[in-house]
């Protein structure tokens, strides 16, 4: 019997490895941006110095990561400014300059059936007039901070969890504590790490996995970054789920999720995020799938197809009656890429679709609930829209001119799905007059505009890298006639960004 086991379980751990390595490919194949690899794998020189001198040091994990990035956004609204909007041409600022520093630092220690990981952060700006806690609409208990800017934390912990169990021995383990959470392309739900604070949640995750699949079983809240005190989960707002994924499909990998957010009337008046709006009464439920390319099994060609169904209720403001959720997303892309041409170009094609709402007062809301996402990574590198009331049509072409270094040109289309509802920002909320929804706007043009955006990436050394991009963004009718009416007058945005990262 032993030797039986042993020859059993050889194969499958095997395949378990293979999947898992697939799983990290996947998720680096059809960015629309990807960072170039180091030169040689960094250890980290904590870990490389104790590891050299004992080899049980192996179970410990020291080390961090210093980046800096510096933005300058022009006619693109400030948060906190009032009458700052975006794309407004004249009558108020709406250009900022600024510079983001974080922090982190982390220690883990790994057993062979458990492990604990803690990683503790600090997220600084400089001369950014963004303000903390815009307050639109007011939240009890915070105040508008001019200074501090929505991506400041001076110092939090961002990460502490506990993890029992051990794959390569027993399908079934456990995480539990504040952790990140990143499911498929992070459409729905990322760890949102372009952002100086990034996100996570107050977790507890049961994992199992064997050969045929694997599956996240998942209940917690998410935490609200808040400076000058200690980061603490929306109480009133929970994420659960289960999230399952199958390597069995020739070529191909499956992903299936059914996401629960349920937020009661109290979370809005929780402590506010100074970035994201706290939610509105709801009880959200998200079905969907994911079909998604294996590397290098197509051939040249790559392609994802992904779509999500949301049924439920939800409460348009803090005080008004719930509505029927009925919403949708579906989400198309492909590519192809040129493997024995110079820098090995890929070109790459989407269409993502959300829905928005018919103001119809039917009873029911239409606009698809973005969750939480990593709208970065898709949908033009501005940060212009989320996953909501949106069409999007985008090219882009990637190339690698060498190893180290990396470059991608992104064009992405927009416009609203449904004039009745509002031009949401990537953060999920509605923007502020004059592109608040009425009679008038409901009858405006639905194109939203043109974004173009250039990144290159090069990573100096195994333990450094730089990149930098630049962004200009053309307005369509719905900003032009929006901006019109109030004389604001609309013109076009730009945005430039220069970016290191160094890791120890």
């Amino acid at each position: 019997m032993p030797a039986l086991k042993t020859k059993i379980m050889k194969p499958t751990l095997k395949t378990l490895t293979a999947g898992a390595l697939v799983l990290a490919a996947l998720e680096q194949v059809h960015a629309q941006y990807t960072p170039p690899p180091p030169p040689l794998p960094f250890q980290g020189f904590i870990n490389e110095y104790f590891r050299a001198k004992d080899p049980y040091m192996n179970q410990w994990e020291f080390g961090g990561e210093i980046r800096e990035r510096f933005e300058a956004r022009e006619h693109i609204g400030i948060q906190g400014k009032a009458g700052s909007v975006d794309f407004r041409d004249h009558g108020v600022d709406a250009d900022n300059e600024y510079l983001l520093t974080r922090i982190r630092l982390h220690v883990g220690y790994t057993d062979k059936w458990w492990s604990v990981y803690g990683e503790a952060q600090s997220s600084l700006e400089t001369s950014d007039e963004r303000a903390a806690y815009a307050n639109v609409p007011a939240v009890t208990g915070t105040a508008k901070k001019i200074g501090y800017g929505p991506e400041s934390d001076t110092i939090d912990l961002h990460q502490a969890y506990f993890t029992l169990g051990n794959h390569k021995e027993f399908p079934l383990s456990l995480k539990v504590g504040r952790q990140e959470m990143s499911y498929g392309d992070e459409r729905l739900i990322g760890a949102f790490a372009w952002n100086n604070i990034g996100r996570s949640f107050d977790e507890a995750k049961l994992r199992w996995q064997n050969a045929w699949f694997s599956a996240d079983f998942f209940t917690g809240m998410p935490v609200v970054p808040r400076d000058g005190q200690f980061d603490m989960p929306n109480s009133y707002d929970w994420l659960s789920g289960v999230y399952a994924t199958s390597l069995k499909i020739p070529k191909t990998i499956l992903e299936g999720y059914f996401l629960a957010r349920n937020a009661s009337r109290e979370a809005i008046n929780y402590y506010s995020d100074p970035q994201f709006p706290q939610p509105t009464a709801r009880d959200i439920y998200t079905v969907g799938g994911r079909l998604k390319s294996k590397p290098g099994e197509l051939g040249n060609w790559d392609y994802t197809v992904e779509g999500a169904y949301q049924f439920g209720d939800y409460a348009a403001a803090a005080g008004s009656k719930r509505l029927t959720q009925d919403a949708f997303m579906f989400i198309a892309q492909g590519g192809y890429t040129f493997a024995n041409a110079w820098a090995t170009p890929r070109l790459g094609a989407e269409f993502d679709y959300s829905s928005g709402d018919d103001n119809s007062a039917d009873g029911t809301h239409g606009t698809f609930d973005n969750l939480f996402p990593t709208n970065h990574k898709f949908y033009g590198s501005m940060d212009m829209v989320s996953l909501q009331n949106i069409e999007d049509l985008g090219v882009n072409l990637t190339l690698k001119p060498t190893p180290r270094r990396s470059v991608a040109f992104m064009g992405n289309a927009l416009w609203l799905a449904d004039t009745h509802d509002a031009f949401y920002t990537v953060t999920g909320g509605t923007r502020p007059a004059p592109y608040a929804v009425n009679a008038t706007t409901a009858k405006y043009n639905n194109f939203v505009g043109t974004e173009f955006t250039a990144v290159a990436g090069y990573a100096v050394t195994r333990f450094a890298q730089v990149e930098a991009g630049y962004g200009h963004f053309f307005v369509g009718d719905y900003i032009a006639q929006s901006l019109a009416a109030p004389a604001f007058g609309s013109r076009d945005a730009d945005w430039v960004y220069v970016q290191s990262a160094i890791k120890f």
